[in-house]
C-alpha cells in the first residue's frame, strides 16, 4: 500500500457564516487533508503540532480514519493554533478575526521513520522553511510533491518559498494567489510563469468555479458542483488538495491524463465538505455518498458533440 504523507496545521477554528457560527472546532489544513485522502487505499500520516489543550476525541477521530498521529506533537503545556474568521453573504470573501499561532510559532517538523520514504508527499499551507525541512527529511525523492501556500507566505517570505518551490512537482493556490505569484493576470499566463519557478503542474483553484491544471501546454478544467447548501467554505481548497494527492497515491500514476481524475476526486471531496460545519460532514462521510455523487460530475460534465 502507498504512502501520503501530510504536513499541515493541526488546529482550532471558530467560524461564522450568515447561516450561524461555531465555537472552537477542529480544524486545520492538516487535518481537512488526511480526512479527505482516507477515502482511498493508501497509508497516510500527518506531522503537525498541538499543544495539550487539544481533545483526546479530536486525535481519536484521525485515527478512526486510518491516519497515523506518531508525528503530531502534542507540546505540555502548549496551546494550539487557533484561527477564527467570519464570511460575508456570498461565502467567497471572509474576514480573519483572531489568528494565534501559540505552538505553531516553534514547529519543526518531525517525520517519522516509517514515513521517510513516502510516495507521495502533501505539503499544506505553512512557512516555506517548514515545507524545506520536511523534504530534507526524507530517505528517497517521492514520486510527487505537492505544494499548497497563500498570499501570507508571498508577501513575508518570498525567496523561501520561491527556494522549496524548485523542489516540488505541483503547487496548488487559488485564482488571486496565482495573479500575485505570477505578476500576471491572465490565469493561462500566470500558470506558464509559475512554470518557470519549478512546478511541473500548476492546479488553480476557482472555489465555486471549479478548478484549473496547467502542464505545459495542456491545461484541463474541472467545475465545482452546483449545490443546493453551502453552509461554510472553510477547509474546502485543503479538502481538494486531500482528494487530489490521495487519489494519486493510491494509482501510482502521475501522469496529466491521471492528474485529470485525481482534480475530478479533489472537487467531488470538496462539494461535501461545504455542507456542514468544519470538519463534520468529511468525519461521517461514507464511500457510497462519494461513488454517487461521482455519478453526478460524470453527468455535469459529459456531452456528445459532432463535429
Amino acid at each position: 500500500m502507498n504512502k501520503l504523507l501530510i504536513v499541515g496545521t493541526v488546529a482550532f477554528d471558530a467560524i461564522e457564516t450568515p447561516f450561524g457560527k461555531t465555537d472552537k472546532i477542529l480544524g486545520g489544513a492538516g487535518t481537512y487533508i488526511g480526512l479527505s485522502a482516507s477515502h482511498f487505499n493508501l497509508k497516510s500520516a500527518i506531522v503537525s503540532v498541538v499543544g495539550d489543550d487539544f481533545p483526546q476525541k479530536y486525535i481519536d477521530i484521525l485515527i478512526a480514519r486510518n491516519i497515523d498521529v506518531s508525528g503530531l506533537e502534542i507540546v505540555q503545556g502548549g496551546k494550539t493554533f487557533f484561527w477564527a474568521g467570519k464570511y460575508h453573504n456570498d461565502l467567497n470573501s471572509r474576514d480573519t478575526l483572531i489568528t494565534e499561532l501559540n505552538t505553531l510559532a516553534d514547529f519543526q517538523p518531525k517525520v517519522p521513520e516509517h514515513f521517510k520514504d513516502a510516495d507521495v508527499v502533501m505539503l499544506g499551507n505553512l512557512h516555506p522553511l517548514v515545507q524545506s525541512s520536511v523534504l530534507d527529511q526524507l530517505t528517497r525523492k517521492p514520486k510527487l510533491v505537492v505544494l499548497d501556500t497563500m498570499n501570507f507566505w508571498m508577501d513575508c517570505a518570498l525567496p523561501e518559498l520561491l527556494e522549496v518551490m524548485k523542489r516540488i512537482d505541483v503547487i496548488t493556490i487559488n485564482d488571486e494567489e496565482a495573479r500575485q505569484l505570477s505578476g500576471e493576470y491572465s490565469l493561462v499566463k500566470a500558470a506558464a510563469k509559475i512554470h518557470t519557478m519549478g512546478p511541473k503542474y500548476v492546479v488553480i483553484k476557482k472555489g465555486e468555479h471549479g478548478a484549473l491544471l496547467f502542464h505545459n501546454k495542456e491545461v484541463f478544467f474541472a467545475p465545482a458542483l452546483p449545490l443546493e447548501e453551502v453552509f461554510d467554505p472553510t477547509g474546502a481548497g485543503d479538502t481538494f488538495a486531500g482528494g487530489f494527492a490521495g487519489f494519486i497515491t493510491q494509482s501510482e500514476n502521475v501522469s496529466f491524463e491521471n492528474m485529470k481524475q485525481a482534480i475530478i476526486q479533489g472537487s467531488n471531496l470538496a462539494s461535501f465538505c461545504v455542507e456542514r460545519f468544519g470538519t463534520e460532514r468529511m468525519e461521517n462521510l461514507q464511500q457510497a455518498e462519494v461513488k454517487e455523487r461521482l455519478k453526478q460530475f460524470k453527468a455535469l460534465t459529459q456531452f456528445e458533440i459532432e463535429l
